[in-house]
């Protein structure tokens, strides 16, 4: 599911969803194969869970996190010193008019599943759903 944080009304239209997710493929790839020279990115694995991108497509947000979300701080500092780099290896990639300006920030996404598992754990929230189940029969 798309965050929309560059949409307030309707969402994300199709063409940045479908730009982003290029954006997204590459940035994995780049990461993943080592292909940025700097030793704080080089041992580090780093999940790009998603990109959000601008309705103008000038601006990329990545959401991102660090294996085990260890060294969060490390890995957001990191691409952002390498953003220059990460932004002239995807305009070689993708075909678009401008190569989007980087931003990463830390996906929570994670940690909001565990805090919605957690919710749904609690008494008193299993008996209320329960309860509405038998209702709804």
């Amino acid at each position: 599911m798309a965050k929309g944080r560059f949409n307030s009304g309707s969402g994300p239209s199709q063409r940045q969803l479908r730009v982003g997710e290029l954006i997204r493929r590459t940035l994995s790839d780049v990461l993943a194969r080592g292909d940025v020279h700097d030793p704080d990115l080089t041992g580090m694995s780093i999940t790009v869970g998603e990109v959000s991108v601008s309705p103008d497509l000038k601006v990329a947000t990545a959401f991102v996190l660090p294996l085990g979300g260890q060294g969060a701080d490390v890995a957001l500092e990191a691409l952002r010193r390498n953003k220059g780099e990460l932004r002239r290896v995807i305009s070689k990639t993708l075909t678009l008019k401008f190569a989007p300006d980087l931003r990463f920030e830390m996906d929570e996404t994670f940690d909001r599943m565990d805090e919605t598992r957690r919710l749904f754990a609690q008494e008193n929230v299993r008996r209320d759903i329960e309860d509405d189940g038998d209702d709804a029969g």
